[in-house]
């Protein structure tokens, strides 16, 4: 479980394939405190810590992580934000987070607000996720509150902390970006679809 608070920037150094997986190496800070088996959010997805060396460690993701996340189309030099699992004895200062990606999202456009950015993105609305205003999202594991909810678009604002010390600063228009919706709105949500049905046989 993630807080989506991210602590550092990680640079991708290497990129190679085994089969269906592909090996993601990276040189961060973080590093020389991760352990082999160790979670790790990447870019919002929990990966498992496979390998680590002085200042670098690496992750496997499977072709169903491909499938769902943004990692098809990271490439050697690109920045990714990385977080270890929560402690339960520390304060919660983001939202619940598992690291488990519902769906990739497209950013559309971004807007500078003179101290801070708007950014805009749109999603699937076939997959049945939904966003609300005031609820919670990740977004490339970012704990991030939803602004202009509609069917399949929002909104987030970006204070100048988080667009620095994220890589939000190299999201731009075009770019796809790795969805997490609010845990608690995807229960929410079953429930009611599961009501509707039942209800409708009575």
């Amino acid at each position: 479980m993630f807080t989506g608070i991210i602590e550092c920037l990680g640079e991708i150094k290497s990129i190679t394939k085994s089969g269906t997986n592909i090996n993601f190496t990276i040189k961060s800070s973080l590093a020389n405190e991760l352990k082999i088996d160790q979670s790790i959010s990447y870019n919002g997805v929990c990966l498992t810590v496979v390998n680590v060396t002085e200042n670098y460690f690496s992750v496997t993701a499977i072709n169903e992580t491909l499938l769902k996340t943004n990692f098809k189309s990271l490439d050697v030099g690109d920045l990714v934000n990385l977080e270890r699992a929560m402690k339960i004895n520390n304060r919660l200062d983001g939202h619940i987070i598992q690291g488990h990606i519902d769906q990739t999202g497209v950013c559309t456009s971004v807007k500078n607000q003179d101290g801070s950015w708007i950014f805009n993105f749109k999603f699937d609305p076939l997959q049945n996720n939904i966003t609300i205003e005031k609820g919670s999202i990740a977004i490339n594991g970012v704990s991030l509150t939803v602004i202009n909810s509609k069917k399949n678009s929002f909104s987030v604002a970006i204070i100048p902390y988080t667009y620095e010390n994220t890589n939000f600063h190299k999201i731009i228009k075009g770019e796809i970006v790795n969805l997490e919706f609010d845990i608690l709105g995807k229960y929410i949500s079953k429930m009611y679809s599961v009501y509707k049905k039942t209800s409708f046989k009575k």
